[in-house]
């Protein structure tokens, strides 16, 4: 039986859920994911600021998009973050800590910019490069990323094919949220914040990831005060998608606990 259908709960028990996608993307890419946890949970699939339905916030940072997703969400929760999601999680979780009960993250870092003492990320330059590309072709550097967060996963025409797919129901209206992320994937940097996010945390990472390397994942979770790592093998940066039912059953697991 699918870990989303097994026993199936009353349903003043049934526990909420909230995931936050990763840039580039909107809250359709959970659909696979969410359709493996319900009924056992019930799914809040949040748009982002800028991104689907969901209205931009001003200034584009990353505290306002924490506080943009806690308004959104129920008064007490489970949060998934994949990763510029997985960074919004732990801002909230920071934030209000009595609203976030656990935290599930995904291909996440507290860094995605190298920085001293910080070398598991990507170089400043990439991220002005991505900026200059996003100008002269949008479409065109989303597939490329799409392309990037597959690259090395066992999985990868399946990983390229769903991203795509939630590509085709994104708009050229999010063009602000696309640069503004840009900003807070550059400038970002979480690692002093960490030791206070006391909420116990699930840190799921591909060990193929091109993006977020597993270093950077287990230096995250050796930061974080109650974590575990979970280290997939064959997948890269988007795990959920290349083996949904195995991360549905470790989330439900970590859930349940």
């Amino acid at each position: 039986m699918e870990p989303g259908t097994r026993n199936p709960k009353p349903k003043n028990d049934i526990k909420d859920v909230v995931f936050l996608h990763g840039w580039g993307l909107d809250a359709s890419i959970w659909r696979e994911l969410a359709g493996q946890l319900e009924p056992r949970f019930r799914i809040h699939a949040l748009d982002l600021p800028g991104y689907g339905a969901a209205p931009a916030c001003t200034p584009y940072a990353l505290t306002g998009l924490a506080d943009a997703v806690a308004n959104a969400a129920p008064k007490r929760c489970f949060a998934v973050g994949w990763s510029l999601g997985g960074q919004v999680a732990l801002a909230w979780a920071r934030r209000a800590p009595q609203q976030v009960e656990r935290l599930a993250l995904i291909a996440t870092t507290p860094s995605f910019t190298r920085r001293a003492r910080w070398t598991c990320a990507v170089a400043p330059r990439v991220f002005g490069e991505f900026a200059r590309e996003l100008a002269a072709d949008g479409a065109g550097t989303l597939t490329r990323f799409a392309a990037l967060q597959a690259r090395g996963d066992g999985r990868a025409r399946q990983v390229i094919s769903a991203l795509r797919r939630s590509l085709a129901l994104c708009g050229e209206g999010m063009r602000p949220a696309l640069e503004g992320g840009l900003g807070i994937l550059h400038g970002s940097d979480l690692r002093a914040e960490l030791p206070a996010v006391g909420q116990p945390a699930l840190v799921l990472q591909g060990a193929r990831d091109a993006l977020v390397p597993p270093a950077a994942a287990r230096r995250l979770a050796a930061a974080l005060p109650d974590a575990r790592l979970e280290i997939m093998r064959g997948c890269g940066h988007a795990p959920f998608l290349s083996q949904p039912e195995r991360v549905a059953q470790t989330l439900s697991e970590f859930f349940d606990g």
